[in-house]
């Protein structure tokens, strides 16, 4: 399948996108284009970091696909590196949107918003008031920071979690006198001081991590996510929502993810696994990807070309 790499502005900075556009012919194929379905990773993922199959398999079943890094992630440009910010990453999702909407052979007005843990929340974000956005796709998502934390402390315990609150107040607080920030590693064995610690996390993460990864994320991310609740949102999404659930997820609070798929009147799709389960090479990739592809097909099938979306699938 071809592969492109492209870049595209997002609020000043020079982001990096891989594009997929495709077989030459597509059963989503209008007179304004096919749909395209714009992704990018979770917790301080970068796009080489076990994305690609998920764009394969989407590519080759006729969707173009738009896979990018984040400012100050990856191959994208931007400072400071390693800084999460949940508005600037929802804003980055936003700036893909427009780029790929702009490249010839796509129909700006069929857009598929796809996400994977904390990107599973941005696209929920994103997805809300969006008339072009024609179906979303939020896969073991994270969509609540408060959730999220009460779920981890039995993870890594008071102990840890003042500590990591401290290293990031101490990394907010440098940043405002522009000293140098602190980090946090995002993945480390069970009682080192990381973002991830259950056991089996570290050699998880790693079996996906590509060469533009980097272990360590901005110690104030806790801080961060601590005000992110992708749920308030989820009620303003006019497009048909699939939400795909580790039922044993250790890291994105399933019972979270539930009650916000509630709200959004989503498809769900339960998976007896961990969150890192859903990758490539792991039990619960072939299921959820056949999932995801009967999902869109169903709803692609059924939107004219060119046309707005809305909650049923057909045009407005």
């Amino acid at each position: 399948m071809n592969r492109l790499t492209v870049t595209f502005n997002s609020y000043g900075t020079r982001c990096e996108a891989w594009f997929y556009p495709g077989p030459e012919d597509s059963r989503f194929d209008g007179p304004t284009g096919r749909p395209v379905v714009v992704m990018a990773h979770g917790f301080a993922g970068t796009k080489d970091s076990g994305l690609e199959p998920f764009a394969l398999r989407l590519a080759d079943a006729g969707f173009a696909v738009f896979a990018f890094d984040y400012r100050g992630f990856g191959a994208s440009e931007g400072q400071v590196r390693q800084r999460i910010s949940m508005a600037d990453q929802a804003d980055d999702y936003r700036a893909a949107i427009a780029a790929v909407g702009a490249r010839p052979g796509i129909d700006r007005n069929r857009i598929v918003l796809w996400g994977l843990s904390q990107s599973g929340g941005h696209v929920l974000v994103v997805a809300a008031g969006r008339s072009d956005v024609c179906a979303v796709v939020s896969m073991v998502p994270m969509v609540s920071g408060i959730a999220a934390g009460r779920h981890n402390f039995a993870t890594v315990g008071a102990k840890g979690m003042l500590r990591s609150t401290a290293v990031g107040l101490g990394s907010a607080m440098a940043a405002k006198v522009g000293a140098r920030r602190r980090m946090l590693p995002v993945v480390g064995e069970p009682g080192e001081n990381a973002a991830l610690t259950a056991p089996g996390y570290l050699e998880a993460y790693e079996s996906i991590a590509g060469p533009t990864w980097r272990n360590e994320v901005d110690a104030a991310v806790g801080l961060e996510l601590g005000s992110f609740n992708a749920d308030k949102h989820a009620d303003d999404i006019d497009a048909p929502v699939l939400v795909q659930i580790a039922d044993f997820d250790r890291a994105a609070p399933p019972y979270a993810a539930s009650k916000t798929a509630f709200k959004a009147r989503a498809q769900v799709r339960h998976y007896p696994c961990d969150h890192f389960d859903v990758f490539e090479g792991r039990g619960w990739f072939e299921p959820a990807v056949a999932h995801q592809l009967s999902f869109l097909t169903a709803q692609l099938s059924s939107v004219e070309a060119g046309a707005d979306c809305n909650l049923s699938g057909e045009a407005r």
